[in-house]
């Protein structure tokens, strides 16, 4: 037997065994012995085979109409410049490309993530047998960043899902998706980590953390078993230069299978409340309540009349487990509550003066007392106002009213409000919901806004 042939055999022994000891055999795990030069190694070409089909690319176009300059206003310049140019609008179209995944032939339904067609007005899918498809929306959810579109059923292919529930660390994961713009792409890794939260990339955080190569452009696609099984949809990675570092995040198949359903039915995420605020248990928190451990979320505010407050919840309770999964801070319960679906009963399992206690609530909906803009003042026109909802990453952190959206080039945009903007007081005044804004506004002519726009704070001045 030459070198090169006992080397081949080696690596094959040593595969198999590796398999074998972690319960998969090569046939089950996608990986039959192929022949390479008279000799037979694994490969995870068939599974593949079966699996690249459903993993497509995504392409979007947005206009965008771009933003008057300002010194149009003054009656100098427009006499100056004329008032035919001043009305000439001016747009501009973008780009951008991504990946999803068929998980409905005989519907044409593709997942993908929210950021990949976001304001998009055009969405175009090309097929791994090269047919390129107009898609139209369904339904997006931001917080979740999944979106679902739908495409022409015909001959498709969709992947199975698989239950996300039983993915242990150190799983062997396969990410497909278009990197870079470059065509369909495979890499291959392990589940590096489970339920990673508190990143700040998305409302709600559950990820499978891995280290198979996730780049630009993979966002949207499919993250795999050896079985050729849907586990994750790609949606992050975690670098400073932008590219792969070993460290990609995946939405869950689970979770992103629960929003799917739901924009199909709704066409949005009727997102579910509780109607209780928590925070993480610290070592010192645990100490003071006579805990060893400190795992669990501490509930600080029980809101009159919420589910919470007719199942019994009290300000001091520590929730160690919600539904039979461990809760290990704040931001597992807010996550697990607000994915249930409404009329959902949760079962609490909670911690009461060192007593083990369990109690019921039925989740009722979220509700987002919205307000357009005009409404209120000219040059509010174009801005959509919410109150801040439970679930949102912004419970809790700051008290205000949310720019839920801004149209571009409308009014709102030009007076310098962007979507995400928090209105913390309105002249001098401090507002808490919609309606408080309303009613210290009044008549006022002019506004001065006190905006919260992530960690930094501005005033505004409106007339």
């Amino acid at each position: 037997m030459t070198n090169t042939a006992v080397r081949h055999w080696l690596a094959s022994l040593i595969l198999s065994v590796t398999l074998v000891y972690i319960g998969i055999a090569p046939a089950q795990a996608g990986l039959p012995f192929m022949d390479s030069q008279g000799s037979k190694l694994p490969s995870l070409a068939p599974m593949l085979k079966q699996a690249t089909p459903a993993v497509v690319n995504i392409a979007t176009t947005a206009i965008i109409r771009e933003q008057e300059n300002p010194l149009f206003a003054d009656p100098f310049f427009r006499h100056f410049f004329g008032d035919q140019q001043r009305r000439q609008p001016r747009e501009r179209r973008t780009a951008s490309l991504g990946s999803g995944v068929i998980v409905d032939a005989k519907q044409g339904y593709v997942m993908t993530n929210n950021h990949v067609i976001a304001k998009a007005d055009e969405i175009s899918v090309t097929l791994r047998d090269g047919r390129i498809l107009q898609a139209k929306l369904i339904g997006s959810d931001p917080d979740t960043d999944v979106a679902i579109i739908q495409i022409p059923a015909d001959k498709l292919t969709a992947i199975p899902l698989a239950d996300s529930d039983k993915l242990e660390v150190g799983d062997f994961v396969v990410a497909i998706g278009n990197p870079f713009g470059l065509g369909q792409t495979v890499t291959s890794g392990i589940v590096s980590a489970l339920g990673r939260s508190g990143l700040g990339i998305e409302g709600y955080e559950d990820f499978i953390q891995t280290d198979a190569s996730i780049n630009p452009g993979n966002s949207g696609g499919a993250l795999v078993n050896l079985a050729g099984e849907l586990v994750g949809i790609n949606t992050a990675i975690f670098s400073k230069s932008g590219g792969n570092v070993g460290i990609g995040f995946a939405i869950p198949a689970n979770m992103a299978n629960d929003i799917m359903q739901q924009l199909i039915k709704h066409g949005e995420v009727k997102r579910g409340l509780l109607g209780a605020q928590a925070q993480n248990l610290s070592p010192d928190l645990a100490q003071a309540f006579g805990l060893k451990d400190h795992r669990g979320a501490v509930i600080t505010q029980v809101s009159p009349g919420s589910p919470a407050h007719r199942g019994g919840l009290r300000a001091g309770d520590i929730v160690i487990r919600i539904n039979g999964r461990n809760v290990k801070d704040a931001d597992t319960l807010r996550n697990t509550v607000g994915l249930l679906r409404v009329g959902e009963t949760v079962k609490l399992q909670i911690l009461r003066e060192g007593k083990d206690m369990t109690i019921s609530a039925n989740i009722v909906e979220a509700m987002a007392k919205n307000l357009t803009g005009e409404k209120l003042h000219g040059n509010l026109s174009g801005a959509t106002l919410a109150d801040i909802e439970e679930g949102s990453q912004l419970f809790g952190r700051v008290q205000g009213v949310v720019l839920a959206d801004v149209q571009r080039g409308s009014p709102a945009w030009a007076a310098g409000l962007r979507p995400g903007d928090v209105i913390t007081s309105v002249n001098r005044k401090e507002v808490k919901d919609v309606a408080a804004m309303r009613k210290h506004m009044g008549k006022n002519r002019s506004l001065l806004l006190n905006i919260r726009r992530g960690n930094s704070a501005l005033f505004l001045y409106l007339q």
